[in-house]
């Protein structure tokens, strides 16, 4: 699944219809008194969630959306016909930004969640509205309003209960395809997953949760390097964090303790509330140290980064341990549901 993360947009919601001057002229009718009607208004623009939809790449084609105007009012007290919405389909999980005030305008995070961003002008008054006691054929009219313009950002987050990160080829496209129905690109070399892969696990019937495998980051990536930035934003929409160590790097010189630190110091750095997130400890690649070293290597590698949380030692290669881990997974996030009245 390949995510086209970021987009601008214009909209321009309709304008309204002008108001009517018009006098009303019929045989053996004399001085029948103004029936000019009033103009329609414009089409709004909305921003409609919609699963059906996965990235944002059709909006690097389509930039400009534009609703119908109002038509004009007409004699007889016609009112002009009002223009119809827009309805702008953007995947679930969008966030919208006013690109000129920075304004957060709305988060669709739920399928059929509907925003108004473009306001339509509103419909011009004809002139039988100026009728009055006093002023019995009136000439005046008003003209209807401009739509609503705006330049928009949309920013995709992804939706997942849970993230992997880790250090490119710490085996994190390889856990969810162990878990999972999802075929990321796996390979050994760095910086194979270019774009986040959403994998359903299945640990019972009727329990599931969606894992996201998250491109690879390096050091600095808060600063955007690498990947950097436009990949640690997905993270922020999860519920619980799964940090995969490479107990055996190929690179024999790879510290995992080093490897460890440098991606807790981006989580923090680039959000304290990321790096407060629910994180667990995964120890991958365990089936590459002999079976009476494992534990030790495991144990002495929580011991170096004075680690408190929960750890799990898998081989995703083999899927050695990766049933236990979703079946904890599972728990912890009923748990979760459960204290934040979600169930």
């Amino acid at each position: 699944m390949k995510f086209v993360d970021e987009a601008t947009i214009r909209v321009q919601a309709g304008n309204g219809g002008h108001g009517c001057l018009s006098f009303r002229r019929e045989k053996f009718i004399a001085r029948g008194g103004p029936d000019g009607g009033d103009g329609g208004h414009g089409g709004s623009v909305y921003l409609l969630a919609d699963n059906s939809i996965n990235t944002l790449v059709d909006f690097r084609v389509a930039r400009k959306f534009r609703a119908a105007s109002g038509q004009g009012g007409a004699g007889r007290n016609m009112t002009g016909k009002s223009g119809e919405d827009l309805d702008v389909h953007v995947p679930r999980g969008t966030v919208i930004h006013d690109v000129d005030t920075g304004e957060l305008i709305g988060d669709l995070t739920e399928e059929g969640q509907r925003i108004k961003v473009a306001d339509g002008g509103r419909g011009g008054l004809g002139n039988t509205r100026f009728k009055s006691s006093v002023n019995r054929a009136p000439r005046k009219t008003t003209q209807g309003t401009h739509g609503e313009a705006r330049h928009l950002s949309l920013e995709l987050k992804i939706l997942a209960d849970v993230g992997l990160v880790g250090m490119p080829n710490a085996g994190k496209s390889t856990l969810i395809r162990s878990m999972s129905a999802a075929k990321p690109k796996v390979a050994d070399y760095p910086f194979t997953t270019l774009h986040p892969n959403l994998g359903v696990v299945s640990v019972g019937r009727l329990q599931s949760f969606v894992m996201a495998d998250i491109p690879g980051l390096i050091e600095g990536a808060a600063e955007g390097a690498g990947l950097g930035i436009q990949f640690l934003k997905h993270l922020q929409r999860t519920k619980l964090l799964l940090h995969l160590v490479d107990i055996a790097p190929i690179d024999v010189d790879a510290d995992p303790a080093v490897a460890f630190r440098a991606i807790e110091g981006e989580l923090g750095k680039f959000s304290g509330d990321l790096g407060e997130k629910p994180r667990w400890l995964v120890i991958n690649k365990i089936d590459l140290l002999p079976a009476d070293e494992r534990q030790s290597v495991a144990d002495a590698l929580v011991t170096e980064l004075g680690w408190k949380g929960p750890v799990f030692t898998v081989s995703a290669e083999t899927g050695e341990g990766t049933e236990a881990l979703g079946q904890a997974i599972m728990r912890e996030l009923e748990e979760m549901d459960e204290e934040s009245g979600d169930v």
